[in-house]
């Protein structure tokens, strides 16, 4: 029993491990000026707290849509979050699968115990809200079970999201 919370807690211990940006990896925000946000509700901030859930800035000011996901890179990427994630359908681990991700709702994988804070957060996972997401998943869902620091490379966030779109 002691090696499988040893095991368990290396696994968490590896979801959360922040890497830190080099020169190469970092991303700059975009220099134009921004069109005006489609929920003009969401005046604040990103930084300043939990977005809402249609709200989808993220803290370092990049948008999805100035980046091109590749899966195969994404694939790659993805290593990391499998210790805690499965794509397959109905194969949950310490974390929900991830199968049909994109365009579901939060908390609704059966079989799997969330958070309040994830199963009440009234988010539907489109590309954009799993980019803000993986940036930091704490802020966006405070309270959430996933012991992740994010990717703080959005180029690597994009490439996850285009593997997870094609699950």
């Amino acid at each position: 029993m002691t090696l499988g919370l040893a095991v368990s807690a290396l696994a968490l211990a590896a979801c959360s491990e922040k890497k830190s940006e080099t020169p190469e990896t970092a991303q700059t925000a975009p220099t134009e000026a921004a069109a005006p946000a489609a929920n003009t509700s969401a005046a604040a901030p990103a930084a300043a707290g939990k977005p809402a859930p249609d709200n989808v800035d993220t803290v370092s000011g990049a948008k999805f849509a100035d980046f091109t996901g590749d899966a195969a890179k994404g694939e790659k990427e993805f290593a990391v979050c499998k210790t805690c994630h499965a794509v397959e359908a109905g194969v949950n681990k310490i974390g929900p699968s991830l199968n049909k991700l994109v365009g579901r709702a939060a908390g609704t994988v059966a079989g799997y115990s969330y958070s309040p804070a994830n199963k009440n957060s009234g988010i539907t996972w489109s590309q954009e809200k799993l980019f803000q997401y993986l940036e930091n998943p704490q802020r966006v869902v405070p309270g959430t079970k996933m012991a992740f620091a994010g990717i703080p490379d959005a180029q690597k966030r994009a490439d996850v999201i285009a593997y997870l779109a094609s699950q």
